[in-house]
C-alpha cells in the first residue's frame, strides 16, 4: 500500500503529462508527475513534510468531496472512493511513508498536489481501474474540486497546528503537576536562597519549586487560549480569498463538512483574502512557544545548578542518573536531560525566528514560504512535547533534595543578616557583615558579644522558619 517507487527500478511504466512536458512513471507508483517534479526539485534534506499535515490534508480532500457531492458535483462513487482513499491516508499510517522534502517552492502546491495524486491513484485502484486513469478520477478536477493550494494549505496547516496542540498542552499540564508534587515534598526544605548566583536570603526549596510550577502554568493557559484565533479559516476562498469557482453555498457547506471530518470547531473567516495573505497567527503560537522554551530552558538550568558536584558544587539536590556521563571518568554522572531540555529551548527559539522571517516576508496576496513555517512550527509543537514528556519522567519526578547539604550552606552563609535590618538598620546590618567576614565568629556570637540583642531575642529574630514568608515579630 502507497509504496514509495524508486523511479530507477520499475519495469512497466505510464506517461503522465503536465504543461512543462512528460514523464515516464512507474505503472504502480501512487505518485503523479506533480509529485514526481516536485521530489526530484526539492531534494535538498533529510527533512520530510510533516506527517500531521498531509493528514490534514487529507481531512480537507474528504471534507471537499462530501461536499461537492451534496452539491452535485461530483458521483457518488467517485466520493465514496476518494473518503476511503483519504481515510487511509489519515489512519493507517500512511502519512509517515509520503516522502517529499519540506523545504520547497510554491507555497505548498508540490505537497497539496501530493496528497490530490495519491489519493486520486489510490481511489481509481479501490474502484478496480489503473493507477494514472485521470479520466475517471482527476487528481485537479475530482481531488481539488473547489479549491486552491492557496485555502488548502492554510487551512490544512491551522488543522495540524490545533492537532498537535492537543497533546503538546497535556504534557505542560503534567509537567506543571510534577513540579507542584515537589514543592509540596520540599515546602518544609529550608535554603539559602541566590541572586545573582551570590548567597541571598532563606528560601525553601518547595517554594523554589512553586515559581516553576506557576511559570509552567502560565504557558499552559497562554497555549490553550491561542485555538480560538487558529480555527478560522479560509477554505473556499480558493486561489486569493476572492472564492473563484465556489459559491457561496460550497463555502458554507464544506465549513460544516470540515467540522465533521476533523472533530474540530472550525469556521470560515469574514475575511478570507486576509487569512489566505498573511501568516501571523503562526508567528504568534510560535512565539508562545518560545516563551515555554525560555522557562523550560530557565527551570532546567537551574535544576543543573542546584545539582551541580556532587562534591565540588552546590549539590542541594540530586537528578535522577540515567546514563553513564563519562568515557574516561568512571562513576560520571551528568544532568544529560537538562541539557537536552536546554538544547531544545534553543532550537524553539530558532525555529521561532525562521516562523517569523518567513511570515514577514509574504508579498501581497500570498505567502510563499509557508513550507517553512510548517515545516518549522510543527517540528516544534513535536519536539517540545516530546521533551517535556521525558523532562517529567527522567528528571522531575525523581528529583531528591540533599538535606543536609542545604542547611549546611545556609548556616555558613550570611542569609540571615537581612533579618536583622528592620531592628538595627541597613549600614549597621553592612558593618556586622563585614565584622564577620573578617573574624572567625558567627553572626550571632558578634551580635550577643556587642550586647545588640539578647540571646532569647535574637533566636526569636534569627528563627530561620520566619524568613521565609511576609512579617516579622514586633
Amino acid at each position: 500500500m502507497f509504496k514509495d517507487t524508486n523511479q530507477e527500478d520499475y519495469g512497466s511504466t505510464r506517461v503522465e503529462k503536465d504543461s512543462i512536458g512528460e514523464k515516464k512513471i512507474a505503472a504502480d507508483s501512487y505518485y503523479g508527475i506533480n509529485s514526481i517534479r516536485a521530489r526530484e526539485n526539492f531534494n535538498i534534506s533529510r527533512e520530510n513534510v510533516h506527517p500531521e499535515l498531509i493528514r490534514s490534508i487529507a481531512v480537507i480532500k474528504q471534507a471537499a468531496a462530501a461536499t461537492n457531492y451534496e452539491l452535485g458535483l461530483l458521483e457518488e462513487g467517485k466520493k465514496d472512493a476518494i473518503l476511503e482513499a483519504c481515510s487511509e491516508i489519515i489512519n493507517s499510517n500512511v502519512a509517515e511513508e509520503l516522502k517529499l522534502d519540506a523545504f520547497q517552492g510554491g507555497a505548498g502546491t508540490s505537497t497539496n498536489m501530493l496528497v490530490n495524486e495519491i489519493a486520486a491513484n489510490r481511489a481509481l485502484e479501490i474502484l478496480g481501474h489503473k493507477k494514472g486513469d485521470y479520466h475517471i478520477i482527476h487528481p485537479n478536477d475530482d481531488l481539488n474540486k473547489g479549491q486552491s493550494t492557496n485555502d488548502v494549505y492554510p487551512t490544512a496547516l491551522r488543522i495540524a497546528v490545533l492537532k498537535l496542540l492537543v497533546p503538546l498542552t497535556e504534557s505542560v499540564s503534567k509537567l506543571q503537576s510534577a513540579l507542584q508534587a515537589k514543592e509540596k515534598e520540599f515546602s518544609s526544605i529550608i535554603k539559602l536562597g541566590r541572586t545573582q548566583l551570590q548567597d541571598a536570603v532563606p528560601i525553601t526549596l518547595g517554594q523554589e519549586f512553586s515559581a516553576y510550577a506557576e511559570a509552567v502554568n502560565r504557558d499552559r493557559w497562554r497555549l490553550y487560549k491561542i485555538t480560538d484565533r487558529l480555527k478560522k479559516i479560509n477554505l473556499g476562498g480558493t486561489a486569493v480569498g476572492t472564492g473563484l469557482n465556489t459559491s457561496h453555498s460550497y463555502i458554507f457547506k464544506i465549513a460544516k463538512q470540515l467540522r465533521n471530518f476533523s472533530g474540530l470547531s472550525l469556521s470560515h473567516s469574514e475575511n478570507m483574502i486576509d487569512i489566505t495573505q498573511n501568516m501571523d497567527i503562526f508567528v504568534e503560537v510560535s512565539g508562545l512557544l518560545k516563551a515555554a522554551a525560555v522557562n523550560l530552558n530557565k527551570i532546567a538550568s537551574d535544576l543543573r545548578l542546584l545539582a551541580s558536584g556532587p562534591a565540588g558544587g552546590i549539590g542541594e539536590i540530586r537528578l535522577p542518573a540515567v546514563q553513564a556521563g563519562s568515557s574516561i571518568m568512571p562513576g560520571k554522572v551528568n544532568p544529560v536531560i537538562c541539557e537536552m531540555i536546554n538544547q531544545l529551548s534553543i532550537e524553539v527559539i530558532c525555529c521561532d525566528q525562521a516562523i517569523t522571517m518567513a511570515a514577514r516576508d509574504g508579498q501581497l496576496e500570498l505567502n510563499a514560504f509557508g513550507p517553512l513555517i510548517a515545516s518549522k512550527i510543527l517540528k516544534s509543537l513535536e519536539m517540545m512535547k516530546n521533551g517535556i514528556d521525558k523532562f517529567v519522567d527522567k528528571c522531575i519526578k525523581g528529583i531528591e533534595v540533599n538535606q543536609d547539604r542545604c542547611q549546611q550552606i545556609l548556616d555558613n552563609s550570611l542569609a540571615v543578616i537581612t533579618s536583622l535590618v528592620p531592628y538595627i538598620g541597613y549600614d549597621q546590618a553592612s558593618i556586622l557583615a563585614r565584622e564577620v567576614r573578617e573574624s572567625d565568629k558567627t553572626l550571632r556570637e558578634l551580635i550577643v558579644e556587642k550586647n545588640i540583642f539578647s540571646k532569647s531575642e535574637l533566636e526569636e529574630i534569627l528563627k530561620i522558619e520566619n524568613m521565609t514568608s511576609p512579617g516579622r515579630k514586633k
